[in-house]
Order: C-alpha cells, then sequence, then structure tokens
C-alpha cells in the first residue's frame, strides 16, 4: 500500500497544480466567450489544435524516454542526451516552420492575421524546452516545485490576459487617457490570448533555470539512438493522439454545412463545451504527472501487476464521481461559458455527457497503455491510436455534415472506446493483469443510469433546487454503494481507512 500511498501524494501534488492552475484558468472562458463571439473563439480553439500538433513533433517521445532509460543508464547522461537533442531539433523545427506560416494561416482562415500563427511557434518552442526540466522535477520527486512553477504559469497567463484585455482594452474603449489604452491595439484582438501565452511560457523557463542549468552540452550517441528507436513509436503514438484529441477542429471548419462564420461559429459552441469536461481531464492529467514514473518504478517489483490492477480501480472510481459531478449539475457548469453576451453556446451542452464518458475511456487506456511501454512493445501501441486515428477521421468527415459538432463527440467515444478494448485485449496477452473488469464496467453503467434517471426527473422537477437536491441524493446513494462492496479495499487506504473500520470495532 506503501506505493499506492506515494502515487496518491504524488498525485495531489500534480493534481494541486492541475485543477487550482487549470480553474482558475478556466475562468478565463466566460470571460473569453463573453468578449468574443463564436465565431472569433473559434479561431482561439483551432490555433490551440495546431499548437497541440506541434508539440508532438517538437517533442517526439523523448518525456516518456527519459523516464524509461533512466532505469539503464545515469539520469544525468539520460537528461543531458534528451535536453541537448530537444534544444538542438528546436531550433531547426522552428526556423523551418517560419517558412510556411502564410499558407498555413491561410488553411486556418487566418490569412490577415499570420502572426498569429508565429506566436503559437514561440509558445510551443518554449514549452518544448521545459519538458524535460519539468521531467526531471517529476523524476527526482519534487512535486511542490513542479506544481509552484505550473500555477506561477497559469496565474502569470490569467493575469496577462486580464491586463490586456480587461485593463487595457477597458480604458481604450473609455477613450482614457492613460499608458493602458495606448498600449490595446485592438487590431490584435483575440491574439492578445496567445501573446499572454507566450509570456507565461518564457517566464517558466527562468523558473526552471536551476534545472536548465545542471544542463551540460554532451550527447551519448549510443544512448541517443536507442531513445529515438524507443520513441519512434511513440510519435505515431502521439500524432493519432493529437489527431482524436484536436482533428475534429480543422474538420468542422472544412466539412460543417453552411458558410465559414457557420462552421466557426459551430466550431466555439464544441469548442466551449469541450472544456466542461473540465474535472475528469484534470483529474487524468494529475494522475499521468506522477503515474508515468511510478509505473516505470513498480515494473521490477515482484507484485507490479497486482498494484496495477489496484490503481486502475481507484482510477475508475474517481472518474466515475467526477462524471456524475459535471453530467448531473450541468445547469451550474454552463454558466462559465460566458452565456450570458453569448446564448449561443447552450446548444452544444448535449455533447458534455457524451465526451465525458469518452475521456473515461481515454483514462482507462492510460493506464493500460502501460504494457507496450513497459515490454518496448511501442509500436503495437502506435497501431492501436492508428486505429483510434482512423475512426476518428473516417466519423468526421462522413457524418459532420449531417450532424455537425455532435459527430465530433461521437467519434471521440468511439475512438477511445475502441483504443481502451484494443489495448486491454493486446495487453492480457503480453503482459497479463488481472483487472477487475465486470465490477468497474459495471460502476460506469450505474453512473450512466443515474444520468439518465436525473435527466427524467428533471423534466418532471418543479424547480432547479430540487432537480439538484436530487443530484445529490444520486451522488451520496453511489458513494454508498461503492463504499459498500469496496469496503474492504478502503480499509486499507491511508487516512480515511480508519473511517470505513469503525464500523467493525
Amino acid at each position: 500500500m506503501s506505493s499506492i500511498k506515494k502515487l496518491a501524494g504524488q498525485t495531489f501534488w500534480y493534481g494541486f497544480s492541475n485543477i487550482f492552475g487549470r480553474f482558475i484558468n478556466y475562468l478565463l472562458t466566460p470571460l473569453l466567450t463573453g468578449i468574443y463571439s463564436s465565431e472569433q473563439y473559434g479561431d482561439i480553439s483551432i490555433l490551440f489544435a495546431y499548437a497541440s500538433f506541434l508539440n508532438i513533433v517538437f517533442t517526439y517521445g523523448m518525456e516518456t524516454a527519459y523516464f524509461r532509460f533512466n532505469n539503464n543508464f545515469p539520469e544525468k547522461e539520460v537528461y543531458n542526451t534528451g535536453l541537448f537533442t530537444l534544444i538542438l531539433t528546436t531550433i531547426i523545427f522552428t526556423a523551418a516552420l517560419m517558412v510556411p506560416v502564410p499558407a498555413v494561416a491561410s488553411f486556418m482562415k487566418l490569412g490577415d492575421h499570420p502572426e498569429f500563427v508565429k506566436w503559437v511557434l514561440w509558445i510551443v518552442a518554449l514549452d518544448t524546452l521545459a519538458v524535460l526540466p519539468f521531467s526531471k522535477l517529476r523524476f527526482e520527486n519534487r512535486p511542490r516545485k513542479f506544481a509552484a512553477i505550473k500555477i506561477t504559469n497559469i496565474l502569470v497567463n490569467v493575469g496577462m490576459v486580464l491586463f490586456f484585455l480587461v485593463l487595457c482594452k477597458g480604458d481604450y474603449e473609455r477613450n482614457a487617457d492613460t499608458a493602458w489604452a495606448i498600449i490595446y491595439n485592438p487590431k490584435i484582438n483575440i491574439g492578445y490570448v496567445f501573446l499572454a501565452n507566450l509570456i507565461a511560457s518564457g517566464i517558466t523557463i527562468i523558473l526552471l533555470g536551476k534545472e536548465l542549468l545542471a544542463f551540460k552540452p554532451a550527447m551519448n550517441t549510443k544512448l541517443l539512438r536507442e531513445m529515438l528507436i524507443y520513441t519512434a513509436p511513440l510519435i505515431i503514438v502521439g500524432f493519432g493522439g493529437m489527431i482524436n484529441e484536436t482533428i475534429d477542429r480543422f474538420m468542422i471548419i472544412q466539412r460543417f454545412p453552411g458558410s465559414i462564420a457557420e462552421a466557426k461559429s459551430a466550431n466555439g459552441i464544441y469548442s466551449a463545451n469541450y472544456k466542461l469536461a473540465l474535472l475528469i481531464v484534470l483529474f487524468i492529467q494529475a494522475f499521468r504527472m506522477g503515474a508515468e514514473p511510478f509505473f516505470f518504478k513498480q515494473a521490477a517489483a515482484e507484485n507490479a501487476q497486482k498494484t496495477y490492477a489496484r490503481v486502475m480501480k481507484f482510477f475508475v472510481l474517481a472518474c466515475c464521481f467526477c462524471f456524475l459531478g459535471v453530467v448531473l449539475y450541468l445547469d451550474i457548469w454552463k454558466h462559465f461559458m460566458g452565456i450570458r453576451n453569448h446564448p449561443e453556446y447552450l446548444e452544444g451542452l448535449k455533447v458534455v455527457p457524451i465526451l465525458m464518458l469518452a475521456k473515461i475511456f481515454l483514462g482507462v487506456y492510460y493506464n493500460l497503455s502501460i504494457w507496450y511501454k513497459i515490454t518496448n512493445n511501442n509500436l503495437i501501441g502506435a497501431y492501436i491510436t492508428i486505429g483510434g486515428a482512423l475512426l476518428t477521421l473516417v466519423i468526421n468527415y462522413f457524418m459532420i455534415p449531417y450532424w455537425g459538432y455532435t459527430a465530433c463527440a461521437i467519434a471521440t467515444l468511439v475512438c477511445y472506446g475502441f483504443m481502451m478494448f484494443t489495448s486491454y485485449r493486446l495487453g492480457q496477452k503480453y503482459y497479463p493483469v488481472n483487472y477487475p473488469w465486470r465490477k468497474l464496467l459495471s460502476y460506469v453503467v450505474i453512473c450512466l443510469i443515474l444520468f439518465f434517471v436525473h435527466q427524467g426527473f428533471k423534466r418532471l422537477s418543479p424547480g432547479i433546487w430540487w432537480t439538484h437536491g436530487f443530484a445529490a441524493l444520486e451522488i451520496l446513494a453511489f458513494f454508498l454503494f461503492v463504499s459498500r462492496i469496496e469496503k474492504k479495499e478502503f480499509q486499507k487506504l491511508p487516512y480515511i481507512g480508519r473511517f470505513f473500520a469503525l464500523g467493525q470495532r
């Protein structure tokens, strides 16, 4: 249990930085959707989708390789080789991608603002240089410093957005005779969102100065060759993952029936509602931060498979509560989309439960994927991801003209369901783990039943407080049910275990 306790502690700090920071950042959503139309918000989302693709190109799986090869080579050697390579390739990639910027801006229907694409390139370049320093903090079990820098990044980003779009823009529109009014340029428009991010990324590099100064420009060519062989399939995995996560933003623009303005509006509506999967996404990200180095270190332990199975159980249960916390209280979460100024965002609420379930499948897949990483079968992982990406592309291509952005949510669900199931089946062949699948599947099904029951109650309910009260009762009932089934398991947990043992005294 000590290993799971350690993972839980690290996940808390990674989760704290993600949840606190992202929640503060998430408060920008009603600000941005209030300032910008759904069409303009769609432009913001598509540029960040472009950044996600570039992150895969620039980092090419080096983060995972760092954790993997620290078990076979001295950490300093792995760090120096990996960071030296990332610095070199970041310079090359950034310089090369500056050339087609006008064409990329034109493809994204942003031909009047190619500078937005350049700023995104610089953001990606700076974030790439921070990847291995952050990985070093994770490997050395320093989650507090990791969390502090991540939170600072978010606070700076949010602070700069407020500075540009509230203080400077407000003074400019009031014709105030202040320095802030002079700073604001209305032609930059949504570009201030990217400038704020760029400033935050630059400050993050400064805060990681100690880790960057620990770098010595040296390269072990033999180690680098092994690392690149290991990461090659992970690049495909990363690209497939980004296709599954972001390609729908591009395809809505290209395949949505109607004008470009209508397509951008649909993209903005979908992107804003996509963010309502915040809770479960934050938990999955926090879990991955702690789990990746943890899983690699546990691989050599005698009871590794048993540990993986128990971690999966706690992970799915946490996801179930996140699911219920969002889908049963959409009447509250919807206010984070700036619906007062732009009520059109409300029409996208129907995709949120679909996306939440898809995220549970994705989180389970992340848990399962450890088998091909520790058995050096990354190529199989690449094939699984390619299969999911093809499903995403096909469903979106053929169904967006008929179902609009709802097709994107369905494609996400089908894709992650396929990847989860396929990874489980192959994992049982190469690295069998006795996951309690029947029990875990029943928990997810019960959550879905509670959601549909709640939908029926909403139609009959006399008011919103009755609806919220009924939702609280459903969550409590699920908690009591799980507590009864998993009582012995919960009794072994640190801190909270004593509460479940009280009944036996």
